[in-house]
């Protein structure tokens, strides 16, 4: 688990290799992380917008923007907590991503909250010494 706190917002991510959705003889390697976004503040939030950092094992960069969170901005009280699974092609075996959530307030003041950077691998295959 990857976890990071920023500005009252704690974002936790646990991400994992699908192998049912991957290719690897294709160069298709599919990765679902689970990210649960609490509300450490006193006051209410909105999630607006998510930027992603995503780099390979080759070191090429893809960047994501968009509004909201799996077709959802939700709104966060003080002390409440939303989850969420999607997911991420790669074209090599393992990889980065990073990234924040552009947040408003009751008040309509914007601000990051931080997501962390966390590793996408794939298992290494154990060999069975029978």
């Amino acid at each position: 688990m990857y976890k990071a706190v920023s500005n009252g917002i704690r974002v936790t991510v646990v991400p994992r290799y699908l192998e049912e959705e991957s290719r690897p003889q294709e160069g298709r390697y599919f990765f679902a992380y689970t990210v649960e976004i609490t509300n450490l503040a006193t006051e209410q939030v909105r999630l607006l917008r998510r930027y992603w950092h995503i780099t390979d094992g080759l070191g090429r960069v893809h960047e994501v923007r968009g509004d909201g969170v799996v077709g959802e901005q939700p709104e966060l009280g003080p002390g409440e907590s939303f989850s969420y699974t999607s997911g991420c092609p790669l074209e090599t075996s393992d990889g980065m991503m990073q990234g924040h959530y552009e947040m408003q307030r009751a008040d309509g003041a914007l601000f990051m909250a931080e997501i962390p950077a966390f590793s996408l691998d794939m298992p290494q295959a154990r060999r069975s010494l029978h």
